[in-house]
């Protein structure tokens, strides 16, 4: 499985999650709640990330990089954006 697969099967899961019963899915919770609960999230997210890099351990840096990850493709889902638009932006660059 290539990155993109992982990046795209991500995807898939969280369009599935959209109108999915909150009760049932941590995504779907994220998407009945709004943006600003995402934009929350994301918030919580960067930091804890800093947080990581500060302290150098590289398997918490890892892991917090990709919880933000997530939440910023939560974020492009409830957008009606992909992780392809974010692709053809750096490709631009």
């Amino acid at each position: 499985m290539t990155d993109q697969d992982i990046l795209a099967r991500l995807e898939e899961t969280l369009l599935s999650r959209r109108g999915a019963d909150p009760s049932t899915s941590y995504t779907a919770k994220l998407f009945a709640k709004g943006p600003d609960s995402i934009l929350k999230k994301i918030g919580e997210e960067s930091a804890e990330l800093i947080m990581a890099a500060k302290d150098g351990v590289a398997g918490n840096i890892v892991y917090e990089s990709a919880d933000l990850i997530y939440h910023i493709m939560v974020l492009l889902t409830f957008c009606d954006l992909s992780i392809e638009d974010v692709l053809q932006e750096l490709r631009r660059r």
